[in-house]
């Protein structure tokens, strides 16, 4: 078979793996010096390496490999001992460890592994500068291709059918859009007492309803995999471009159920406003309880505040936007806004629109929810750190990663604290609502 063949047949088996092959470098694996061209030695020692094999002298991608490295030396060829064996061995150690208790595995928890166990052993790795001028980061892509090649794993994740935009979504935003300007021209509305807000999911591990295991596996056991993991944060941000305070909704019936009073920056997030709450549920979503102590506790006070600022009466009418979430559209809290807050205006975003024309949703969420899982690496970097570091720990002791509910629940403070300071960004929230309001759809 000719190498051009061959190209073709592995292309034909595998094109996303073989499509960057072509038939120059099939020649470079073939010997051709007897009588029958046969693969080269070189070619048959990498394909038993399979996916350890590496070059100790290249960029970001040869620093961490496991076991043995092929690479030429003059006109020969050398087997010589990989880059940071004993870095990639104490990784892979761990990880193991971890899957052996039904830790779960995201890449986020996995990047916190890698950095943690470099800063530890090996920490030059993260400093060494390659012939491009880059460092080695351990980004999720990176930790993405790792796992699959050298511990042949895969992930495991439920899926779910997403939200599907209606046809005619941008003639549903328009009408959405006319209705705002007119309750904003009939009752002088300036833009502080125009609100958006929404609710969004805070997962106390990233990506917890999956993990990271053998590829193949079928039976894939996950500690806390049916546990409510997370808790909710309803956002809000005015027109004007103020951050309201964060309400934050943890599942139970009691205060216990939210974070304690010692967590770090508790007092910090608690100067901004934030109310953290139960759910007086067994989940963690908004309810009409909680929704009644977000008007009454956050909103109002607000718009009330902003009214005296500008001088304006109490009987100011002010507009606040959600979505069609039930709860919100049910008739039980509407009639309750009515009675209670008759000066609040409903305006509703249209179904399946969301993702282009509610504010807190098209450029607000994004950042909050980065903020939140760089908060959580940090977590999870600076606890390895502190086990690798304590001398009482024995050399072969795995690494165990504290996934207890409270100990997340507390820690969830430091990264609302920090995802208050990531959005607190008037200019931000201004360019967002520009977007959804003139040109929805397109930001």
């Amino acid at each position: 078979m000719s190498s051009r063949a061959i190209v073709g047949e592995l292309q034909k088996r595998d094109y996303n793996t073989f499509k960057g092959l072509n038939r120059t470098t099939i020649d470079g694996w073939i010997d051709r010096s007897g009588s029958k061209p046969r693969w080269s030695d070189t070619a048959l020692e990498r394909a038993r390496l399979g996916n350890d094999r590496s070059n100790p002298n290249a960029g970001q991608k040869g620093v961490l490999v496991s076991n043995l490295a092929l690479h030429k030396v003059n006109k020969g060829s050398n087997i010589t001992q990989a880059n940071y064996p004993l870095v990639v061995n104490a990784i892979k150690d761990q990880l193991k460890s971890l899957r052996l208790g039904n830790a779960p595995l995201t890449v986020v928890t996995v990047r916190g592994i890698f950095i943690a166990t470099i800063i530890h052993m090996e920490p030059e790795i993260l400093q060494k500068q390659h012939q491009d001028g880059s460092t080695f980061r351990a980004s999720e892509s990176f930790v993405r291709k790792w796992l699959h090649g050298t511990m042949a794993w895969s992930r495991r994740k439920a899926t779910q059918a997403a939200q599907k935009q209606p046809e005619n979504w941008e003639d549903l935003c328009e009408r959405s859009v006319f209705r705002k300007a007119y309750a904003i021209k009939e009752e002088d509305i300036p833009p502080e007492l125009f609100v958006n807000s929404d609710q969004t999911q805070g997962l106390f591990a990233p990506g917890d309803k999956m993990t990271w295991t053998d590829t193949g596996a079928k039976q894939v056991p996950l500690f806390g995999g049916d546990e409510k993991r997370a808790f909710t944060a309803l956002v809000s941000v005015s027109s004007n471009g103020k951050l309201l305070p964060v309400q934050a909704i943890y599942t139970g019936k009691s205060d216990r159920s939210c974070p304690s009073r010692n967590a770090p920056h508790y007092h910090d997030l608690m100067k901004t406003g934030c109310l953290l709450e139960a759910s007086g549920t067994t989940t963690y979503w908004s309810n009409q309880e909680t929704m009644r102590s977000f008007v009454n506790k956050i909103l109002a006070p607000y718009f009330d505040k902003e009214k005296i600022a500008l001088h304006l009466p109490p009987s100011q009418k002010a507009l606040w936007s959600i979505d069609v979430w039930s709860v919100h559209r049910s008739n039980e809290f509407r009639n309750w806004m009515k009675k209670m807050h008759p000066t609040i205006i409903l305006d509703f975003i249209p179904g399946g629109c969301t993702g282009v024309a509610q504010p807190c949703d098209v450029g607000i969420q994004r950042p909050w929810k980065l903020s939140i899982k760089r908060s959580y690496h940090e977590d999870i970097v600076s606890e390895i750190v502190d086990q690798l570091k304590d001398k009482a720990r024995t050399k072969d002791e795995p690494i165990r990663l504290d996934n207890r509910l409270g100990t997340l629940r507390d820690r969830s403070v430091k990264w609302l604290w920090n995802a208050h300071r990531t959005i607190n960004n008037p200019s931000l929230v201004k360019k967002v609502i520009q977007y959804c309001l003139a040109e929805p759809g397109k930001c």
